[in-house]
This record gives C-alpha cells, sequence and structure tokens, in this order.
C-alpha cells in the first residue's frame, strides 16, 4: 500500500477529499460538492446511502441511553428534566456525528471501489440515448 495515499479515516473525519485529502468534501451541511477543487475528483458520484445514519444512531443511542439512566438512578432528576437532557445528547449527538460518517463512508468507499466514482461519471456524461437500456427501472 502506498504511504501517499491519505487515510480513509482521517480524512473522513476532516470532511476532506478521499483522493487527494485536501478538498473540501461538502458544499452544505451534508451536500457533497460536485467535485474536488484541488485535485477534480467527481464526488458526486459517491453515495453513502442510508449507512452513517444507521451508525450515527446507534452509537448515540448505546452511549446516551445508558447515562441518562445512570443520571436518573444516581440523582433521582424529574422526568421532564431527563427527557430534556436526553433530546439534547441524542440530536446533539447525531447531529455532530452524521457529517463525519458520511465522510468515513466515502472515503471508504472511494478506497475500495474508486471505479465508481469515474464509472458513475462517466455514464452520467453521456448523453441520453447513447445510454444502454436499463431494464430493472422498465
Amino acid at each position: 500500500m502506498s504511504s501517499s495515499r491519505p487515510s480513509p479515516i482521517a480524512t473522513g473525519l476532516a470532511c476532506r477529499c478521499p483522493r487527494c485529502g485536501r478538498g473540501r468534501l461538502f458544499a452544505g451541511y451534508l451536500t457533497l460538492a460536485e467535485k474536488c477543487d484541488v485535485c477534480g475528483l467527481e464526488l458526486r458520484a459517491a453515495d453513502s446511502g442510508d449507512g452513517p445514519a444507521v451508525f450515527v444512531m446507534f452509537i448515540v443511542l448505546a452511549l446516551a441511553v445508558p447515562f441518562v439512566f445512570a443520571l436518573w438512578v444516581w440523582f433521582d432528576l424529574p422526568a421532564w428534566a431527563l427527557m430534556l437532557l436526553a433530546s439534547i445528547l441524542i440530536l446533539g449527538g447525531s447531529l455532530g456525528l452524521l457529517r463525519p460518517a458520511k465522510g468515513i463512508l466515502i472515503a471508504l468507499q472511494y478506497r475500495h471501489l474508486p471505479q465508481a466514482f469515474s464509472a458513475d461519471a462517466a455514464r452520467r456524461d453521456q448523453p441520453a440515448e447513447g445510454r444502454p437500456h436499463d431494464d430493472q427501472h422498465a
């Protein structure tokens, strides 16, 4: 493995381009940039699906629920305070981890399936009449 390739975890956490590690990955909060402004990688071909949301949901709930129950047992807080605290923890944790999780999954997709980035971009750039018929959508 070449040492010049950036780590998918490091580039994902930094929300940087999976190929060069320097360009921005996102144009908005979760909207991918069209292409890397440093190396020109077509980022719109990346598709992380629902994976980041599922991973974040499991991680945040696995940490927040025991923490809230521990606070309930240790400090005997009222129900409204526990619900408020749980809501803040779950929403804050989810929103804070969702973007890096999506960046990591896109970087891992690029690392293990780089041909998907160029193949999808090339297929989208073809004229509609030049595309082969897709029987799955018929």
